[in-house]
Order: C-alpha cells, then sequence, then structure tokens
C-alpha cells in the first residue's frame, strides 16, 4: 500500500516495537517532564518521540511518517531525513518544553501566593485560573469550605490540594512522535506545495501547501485558546513546523550538502 523508504521503515518498526512494550512505568520514565519536576531527564528530549498514549495516538503519527515521510527521504536522501526528523523533533520538544515551564511557573508564584495568604476566595480564584478540569471533583470540598471559610482543617486540606494539583501538572509526561511528524507534513508541504493530496474527511482533493496552512493555524489557535482539559500538546506541533521551516529554508540557501 505504502512504498516504505528504509529511514521511514526503521522509525516505524522502532515506534511500533515499543509501543507494544510501552506501560505507564515506562511512559514516567521516558516521557518528557516539565523542566520543574523532580522527573525531568535530559534524555527524554529524545525518548519521548518514541512512546504514544494509545493506539489512536500511534497510528495517527505513523500514518502521517507514512505518507509524507518517503518523498521526503527520497528527496533528501537517508542520512539528511534522518537529521532533519530528529531536529524537528527536538525542536519541537524544546518549545513545549519552554512554554511549559512558562506556564507552569506562573502557577508555581500562584501557589506560593496561596500559602501565604489561605483562604475560600483565593482557593476558588486558584481552581478557576489553573484547575478548572479538577472543578466538579472539588465541589463536594468548596462547598463545604464556603460554609466553613475560617475551618482550620479546610485550609489545610486546600492547601493540600492546591500543592497536589501543582504537582500533577509539573509532572505531567508528554509523548509521541507528533513533533516530528508535524515537522515531516511542513517539510513535505515545502517542497511539494503543489502536490494534489485527497482528503478522507471530507473526501476531496486539496494541494498540500493549503493543508500545511491549515494545519498550522489550527495548532495555533488550539494551543493559544485550548482548554484545560485538552491534553494535547500543541505548541509541540507548531514547534516542529516552526523548526522544519527554519531547517528547510536554511537548506534551500546553501549549495553544499552537508547531510
Amino acid at each position: 500500500m505504502f512504498s516504505l523508504t528504509p529511514v521511514v521503515r526503521v522509525l516505524l518498526i522502532i515506534n511500533v516495537l515499543v509501543f507494544l512494550v510501552t506501560n505507564e512505568s515506562i511512559i514516567e520514565q521516558f516521557g518528557l517532564h516539565s523542566f520543574l519536576s523532580d522527573k525531568f531527564n535530559p534524555i527524554q528530549l529524545l525518548t519521548h518521540m518514541f512512546l504514544h498514549g494509545g493506539f489512536n495516538h500511534i497510528f495517527s503519527n505513523m500514518i502521517g511518517l507514512v505518507i509524507f515521510g518517503p518523498m521526503l527521504e527520497q528527496f533528501w536522501g537517508p542520512r539528511r531525513f534522518t537529521f532533519f526528523y530528529f531536529f524537528t523533533g527536538l525542536g519541537a520538544a524544546l518549545l513545549f518544553s519552554g512554554i511549559n515551564y512558562f506556564e507552569v511557573h506562573s502557577v508555581y508564584e500562584t501557589i506560593q501566593t496561596y500559602r501565604a495568604n489561605p483562604g475560600y476566595d483565593s482557593f476558588l480564584a486558584f481552581v478557576d485560573q489553573h484547575a478548572g478540569s479538577y472543578y466538579d471533583r472539588l465541589v463536594p470540598f468548596i462547598e463545604k469550605f464556603k460554609t466553613f471559610p475560617d475551618d482550620s482543617k479546610n485550609i489545610q486540606d486546600s492547601l493540600t490540594i492546591v500543592n497536589r494539583i501543582f504537582t500533577n501538572q509539573v509532572d505531567e509526561p508528554m509523548v509521541g512522535a507528533s513533533g516530528a511528524i508535524f515537522g515531516v507534513i511542513m517539510g513535505y508541504g515545502l517542497l511539494f506545495p503543489n502536490t494534489q493530496l485527497f482528503l478522507l474527511f471530507p473526501p476531496i482533493p486539496v494541494k498540500a501547501k493549503y493543508l500545511v496552512i491549515f494545519y498550522g493555524a489550527f495548532e495555533l489557535y488550539s494551543g493559544v485558546y485550548r482548554t484545560q482539559a485538552d491534553n494535547v500538546a500543541h505548541f509541540a506541533h507548531i514547534g516542529g513546523m516552526l523548526f522544519a521551516f527554519i531547517l528547510v529554508k536554511y537548506w534551500g540557501s546553501q549549495r553544499k550538502t552537508f547531510y
């Protein structure tokens, strides 16, 4: 069905084999954690690219790899394509981690303020601002805290909850090859912009350049306006596309082949 090139085939096999043996322990150890997490390890910047959170996750990524990857590998050759794949994947991880650092650091500063002056109103403000996805589970405690805002146990429990929410956010690992895959899609769109691609939903033909523009705009919108319940790493997708754009344009300006 697909004409797989050597590097694409190896990447596909590695991703599938790793997926078959992946469990929660492996994701905790090798998924990409926040720079602020005690679980962060620099090697995770690479290893997270071969981990996936479920069948739909790996299926969508590998479909993108086998559809768009072979033409890029044929155009550049195996060495340059391999460099491109990992360059965009690592770039995506760094952009995601940088934005995540500022977001989580903002939560940390809010927690420090709350620890200094805990109370019902400030607790509710914290939940609304940083933990909306937890709201339904916290309703019983919120009602109790509202009724007895000066109760020392309620205040202590609120501190425990705030600390737990921060720990959950800072220790949530990011996994998947999506950053590199979006880089591959961007590379394809830049090099073969007028190639007609036939979509499944809706079933219409569209030029590669328009598909890339749509993907980029959608991911940027989702990254900026995403809800707290949305656990998709949109900024990793944007990072993959951004670093792909930079590298393709740089290579295009060079006369010599380095990879």
